[in-house]
């Protein structure tokens, strides 16, 4: 079984799978797109799930809330510290991990104070690429792999417009993992050029997870835009009121070919689990060095 790293590990509790993404596509000109029809009976299981999975859902929901409270709100390190300790509970249900010791929370603790005391407390882009390029490189995975700060810019300008302008907006969708308030922010209210401590982490999980994130902040780095100025390129298009809307979009399914955990495999395949903790123990002194 593949061990989860340690610099994912901080804000995972378990692999995900996300070697698929979904993107919309127009449907054949000659096609016919039909709502289906939902039966009575059908209809009122649909409701009923729903209101389970609400029901469900709400103490999570209340839990985010919480801690996303508790991001926005670091007057001191101990502050700092009850956000890191109620992230790690949720994450690991109360269950002992290698990444919850006692010395790296307090290390992840104190540089999110740092970040939000001081803009030269902001950990940098170019550190985040250093560790993870030494990290691909020590496991060998292919060339395509290596990042550049471009690259982790426009990563988390997705990552932060999809968490403050959609998910967090949606109650549903409201979870520690679209927590808006633990992304670094400038004096006028834009995303910083450095990053908070649990922002650093979240970045290396959706690498490290979501490769097919990645994937698509180069495409917009080749085309010289973030995910930011496409949203307000499309909220500034107006649509004529005598234009009817296009019939509804059908979903295409595209593989994304992961080729990360490949390496991790052959890694600990060949030089064994021990060597790979100490590989990414040394990874993790990089990002957040000792006092």
């Amino acid at each position: 079984m593949i061990a989860i790293p340690l610099l994912a590990a901080l804000l995972i509790g378990a692999p995900q799978d996300s070697s698929t993404v979904t993107t919309p596509t127009p449907p054949p000109a000659t096609s016919t797109m039909v709502r289906p029809q939902l039966t009575p009976e059908q209809q009122a299981q649909v409701k009923q799930k729903m209101e389970q999975f609400r029901a469900s859902h709400e103490p999570i929901r209340k839990e985010a809330i919480r801690i996303n409270d508790l991001a926005g709100n670091i007057q001191s390190e101990a502050d700092a510290r009850k956000l890191v300790d109620s992230v790690a509970e949720v994450l690991t249900n109360h269950r002992h991990l290698l990444w919850a010791a006692q010395k790296y929370r307090h290390r992840v603790a104190h540089a999110e104070f740092e970040a939000v005391s001081d803009p030269s407390g902001l950990i940098p882009e170019q550190r985040i690429v250093d560790v993870w390029n030494e990290y691909v490189r020590e496991i060998d995975a292919p060339e395509e792999t290596l990042i550049s700060v471009a690259d982790v810019h426009n990563l988390r300008d997705s990552m932060y417009i999809g968490a403050s302008r959609f998910a967090w907006k949606r109650e549903l969708m409201q979870s520690i993992w679209t927590m808006p308030n633990i992304y670094a922010m400038d004096a006028d209210g834009k995303l910083a050029s450095g990053c908070r401590a649990l922002e650093t982490l979240k970045i290396i999980h959706d690498i490290h997870e979501t490769y097919s994130n990645l994937s698509a902040a180069r495409e917009r780095v080749h085309k010289g835009v973030l995910a930011s100025d496409l949203l307000k390129q499309k909220e500034n298009e107006q649509k004529p009121a005598s234009v009817a809307v296009a019939g509804r979009s059908e979903l295409r399914v595209v593989t994304i070919q992961d080729p990360i955990r490949p390496a991790v495999y052959r890694y600990q395949q060949e030089h064994g689990g021990h060597a790979y903790d100490q590989l990414v123990r040394r990874l993790f002194d990089e990002l957040f060095p000792p006092e």
